[in-house]
C-alpha cells in the first residue's frame, strides 16, 4: 500500500468466512487473488504471528474469535487501535448497569493507560466511550469510505448504499458520472428535479419520510420524479401510500437493485434523502450520496452527519428525527436551482479532498510515523484521525418516540 509516497506493508486478517448468504447473492471474491489478505481459520499461526508482531494493528470487529489474542496485543505496549461505532447506540443510560461496566473494563477500560487508540466510525461514538472514561485524549475521528468517482482504494468493511439497497454485500460496482453533471450537463438542467432516496425499507431509516414528502411537492405543484430503492419489511406499506395519495406517475419504487444500477441512480439524481434515526451507526449512503454530486437531506442522528456534513453549505441536516424539518429543509431546496447544484458540487469536493480511503489511509500512516518518532503524534486538522469531539448523543426521550426493527 502507498500512502502519502510511502510504502507500507499491509496485511488484512479475515478472522471468520463470508457468510453464505452473501456469497449466494454473488459477492463472493477470489481470496487467493488478494495479496494483502490472510485467513485466519486457515492460517493460524500466519495471522497470529502478524497480529502480535506488527508494528500497528487496528482491531474492527472480530466476534469473539480472537478475544485472547487481542487481550495479548492491546496489553503489549505496542501501538495499537480499536475501530469502533457506538456502544450505547440504543439510548446512554444503559451504561450503568454493573455487568455492562464489567465487560466495558475488560475490553476498553483497562487499555486507557497503554498506546492504543480509538478510531470513532460515527460522530457520536466518543460521547459513548467518555462516558467510561476509556482512550482519553487518544480518540480520533475515522468512517468508511466506499468506492467513489472511480476510487478503487475502499475498506471494504461498510456495507454501501448500494448493497445497502440491494441486500447484498460488496464494493460499489465502478465510479460514479462526473459529480454535479447528467448526460455531460448540468444536473438541474431539466424540468424536473430528480430525488432518489435507496436503502433497507425498515423503520429505523425512514422511507415514509420521502413519500410524505413527494405528497407535499405535489400539492404545491412542483416538478419532481422519485425513486426509491431498496426492499424490506415496509414494502408493502409504501405501496399503499403511493397508491392512496396517488404519486405512482411521480414515485418509483424501484425494489432491490444491483450496487452499479443503484450508482446510476445516485449519479442522475439533483437531491438524494437519507431519512436514518439514531440506529444508523454511519450509513455509508452519506458518502456515495455526496461523491455523486447531490444536495443530500440527512438526519443529525445518524453517525456520518455531522463528521460529513456542514449545514447549509455541502448539504442540509435536519434535527431529533423531526419530519417537519427534515420537510422544511427539502422544499428550501426547491426554491433556488443553483443552490442544489452548488451544493452537490461541496459536497462532492468533501468526500474527493478529505473523506475518502486514500486520504485516510495516508493521515494513519502519518500519525504512526509520528508516533514512533517522537512518540506524541498531532492529529490530522480535519477529516478522518482529527480529534473526535463529544457530541451530545440523541436522549432518551428519543428512543420512547421510535419503533424499530432491527432487521
Amino acid at each position: 500500500m502507498s500512502a502519502f509516497g510511502e510504502e507500507v506493508d499491509f496485511y488484512f486478517v479475515q478472522v471468520m468466512p463470508m457468510e453464505e448468504k452473501r456469497k449466494s447473492m454473488g459477492w463472493a471474491v477470489d481470496e487467493a487473488a488478494i495479496p494483502y489478505l490472510v485467513l485466519y481459520y486457515e492460517q493460524p499461526e500466519r495471522a497470529t504471528k502478524l497480529i502480535r508482531e506488527s508494528d500497528v494493528v487496528l482491531f474492527g470487529w472480530t466476534e469473539g474469535k480472537i478475544t485472547e489474542l487481542e487481550e495479548e496485543r492491546l496489553s503489549s505496549g505496542k501501538l495499537s487501535f480499536r475501530v469502533s461505532e457506538r456502544i450505547y447506540r440504543e439510548g446512554q443510560w444503559k451504561f450503568i448497569s454493573p455487568k455492562g461496566l464489567a465487560a466495558k473494563y475488560k475490553e476498553h477500560i483497562r487499555y486507557r493507560n497503554k498506546p492504543v487508540y480509538l478510531l470513532c466510525t460515527g460522530a457520536y461514538v466518543a460521547s459513548d466511550f467518555s462516558l467510561i472514561k476509556s482512550y482519553p485524549g487518544k480518540m480520533l475521528k475515522w468512517g468508511y469510505f466506499p468506492e467513489s468517482d472511480g476510487e478503487k482504494f475502499s475498506s471494504g468493511s461498510e456495507v454501501t448504499a448500494a448493497e445497502d439497497a440491494c441486500g447484498g454485500v460488496s464494493k460499489a460496482d465502478g465510479g460514479a458520472m462526473d459529480p454535479g453533471t447528467r448526460d455531460g450537463g448540468c444536473k438541474t438542467a431539466g424540468s424536473k428535479i430528480r430525488i432518489c432516496w435507496a436503502g433497507r425499507l425498515i423503520d429505523l431509516k425512514h422511507p415514509e419520510f420521502a413519500v410524505k414528502l413527494a405528497a407535499k411537492l405535489r400539492s404545491l405543484g412542483k416538478e419532481f420524479s422519485m425513486d426509491i430503492i431498496g426492499d424490506g419489511s415496509l414494502k408493502d406499506s409504501l405501496d399503499s401510500m403511493v397508491t392512496e395519495a396517488g404519486l405512482s406517475d411521480c414515485v418509483n419504487l424501484a425494489g432491490g437493485k444491483r450496487p452499479s444500477e443503484v450508482r446510476k441512480y445516485m449519479a442522475e439524481a439533483d437531491i438524494f434523502l437519507f431519512t436514518s434515526n439514531y440506529l444508523e451507526g454511519w450509513g455509508a449512503v452519506v458518502n456515495e450520496a455526496m461523491s455523486c454530486g447531490c444536495a443530500v437531506v440527512a438526519s443529525a442522528e445518524a453517525g456520518a452527519v455531522p463528521f460529513l456534513i456542514s449545514d447549509g453549505v455541502n448539504g442540509l441536516v435536519y434535527r431529533d428525527g423531526s419530519y417537519e424539518d427534515f420537510e422544511k429543509k427539502a422544499l428550501s431546496l426547491f426554491e433556488d436551482r443553483k443552490r442544489i447544484e452548488s451544493i452537490g458540487h461541496r459536497a462532492a469536493e468533501t468526500i474527493e479532498k478529505t473523506w475518502n480511503a486514500k486520504v485516510a489511509a495516508g493521515e494513519l500512516v502519518r500519525f504512526c510515523r509520528e508516533y514512533f518518532e517522537c512518540g506524541n503524534p498531532v492529529p490530522a486538522g480535519e477529516g478522518p484521525m482529527s480529534r473526535a469531539q463529544v457530541i451530545k448523543a440523541p436522549g432518551f426521550g428519543r428512543t420512547l418516540e421510535e419503533k424499530n426493527r432491527l432487521e
